[in-house]
């Protein structure tokens, strides 16, 4: 099968095995560069593993700790007719490559909201990880979730609380700047999406770990979140993610007096903004964020995933004598991104965006290459006028 891009909107609707493989190679990579990680985990569990922060999590500890990681996900298989998603094709070369590195690599496919899932992942720490983990990344991203007790459906959505939004987009197909007018939302609309990108979830996970007795004595969770500058604010921190966001801070606060009885810590991580799949649906985000790029280049401090999590793993988990936190009680990797001098030039340039002239100051080419490198699509060294084989397979998964 020839595999081409297919975006619809902010979904790019294929993903390409090759180039999904290239990128993961090039997070083995960076990471294998820097060398190993001394007083890494050695057990992990990552939740949400197949892509963005929660593949390079599972990258960060199998390649530079040495530790053995189970990754619970919800991806689609490919088909002769029908490429896999970007996340499948991820997982099946990160596998390959710990396989090779003799570096062990279990993976669960299915819905991680559901009680099963947890029960699967139970069975693959019990059988593989000698039946404890010291590292739980939870790092889950869904539109939909079905509560496991009470069976409703809840649906997120990305919208402004208490006052329609109003701003700049950018198209990923074409590049085009357009304007997204977007109607507040309903109360219900907020607890749907609290529902399903809070905190309960995370709570069920570490509450079904702990009374199978397979957290280790002094584990550590870790969950990420975003605040960004004032430009995202109306639709992110002020809106519907916003409020999700704050349960969840609120769940790792209490999570975090649990934990550290024992001996263990429970952790928000704020990483700076980045081109995902997420990320692309948010609107003002993206332009934002095809700004925010060139200048980070310009001072020489730009990070992808990978960059963040080898970093947060070695100057911040790893790196011994306490993980520094901020006033609210949260590693900030976003640093770089929040520096004055960098949200100064944000601001001055945020004004000069027109719709005639908007390419000249947002990267919006840069932007692009990062939307469809998600997906395995515009990797130097792939031929993607070859056939490849759509039906990759993952060696150790399970569901």
């Amino acid at each position: 099968m020839i595999i081409e891009p297919r975006v619809r909107g902010f979904i790019c609707m294929t993903a390409h095995p090759d180039g999904c493989a290239a990128n993961v190679g090039e997070q083995i990579a960076h990471v294998r560069e820097r060398g190993p990680i001394d007083g890494g985990p050695r057990s992990v569990l990552v939740v949400g593993a197949s892509t963005g922060y929660g593949l390079a999590s599972r990258i960060v500890a199998a390649f530079g700790c040495g530790a053995k990681t189970v990754g619970a996900f919800f991806e689609r298989l490919g088909s002769a007719r029908r490429p896999a998603s970007a996340g499948w094709y991820n997982t099946a070369a990160f596998e390959r490559v710990a396989a090779e590195a003799g570096v062990g690599a279990w993976s669960y496919n299915g819905d991680a909201f559901a009680d099963e899932a947890k029960e699967r992942v139970l069975d693959l720490i019990r059988m593989h990880l000698d039946g404890s983990v010291d590292l739980v990344v939870y790092s889950l991203a869904s539109p939909r979730r079905v509560h496991p007790e009470s069976g409703e459906v809840f649906n997120s959505v990305i919208k402004p609380v208490g006052a329609p939004f109003a701003g700049k987009t950018i198209d990923a197909r074409s590049g085009a700047l357009g304007d997204a007018r977007i109607d507040p939302a309903t109360a219900e609309e907020v607890e749907h999406t609290v529902a399903v990108m809070g905190g309960d979830d995370w709570r069920r996970w570490i509450d079904a770990l702990d009374s199978a007795g397979v957290l280790a004595a002094e584990c550590r969770t870790l969950a990420y979140t975003y605040l960004g500058p004032e430009h995202t604010w109306p639709i992110y921190r002020d809106g519907t993610i916003g409020k999700a966001k704050e349960d969840l801070q609120r769940t790792a606060e209490e999570l975090d007096a649990r934990l550290r009885a024992r001996g263990g810590r429970a952790l928000l991580s704020v990483n700076r903004a980045l081109v995902t799949q997420a990320s692309a649906a948010i609107p003002t985000v993206a332009v934002y964020l095809a700004m925010l790029g060139p200048l980070l280049r310009e001072r020489g401090t730009d990070e992808g995933c990978i960059e963040q999590m080898d970093r947060l793993f070695r100057e911040r988990l790893c790196a011994g004598g306490g993980i520094p936190v901020d006033d609210a009680g949260r590693i900030r990797l976003d640093d770089c991104e929040m520096e004055d001098a960098v949200q100064a030039a944000v601001a001055e340039r945020w004004e000069q965006v027109t719709d005639q002239d908007y390419r000249r100051i947002l990267d919006v080419e840069g932007y692009r290459r990062e939307f469809l490198r998600l997906f395995g699509f515009g990797m130097p060294a792939v031929d993607y006028g070859v056939d490849v084989d759509s039906e990759v397979a993952i060696p150790s998964i399970d569901g």
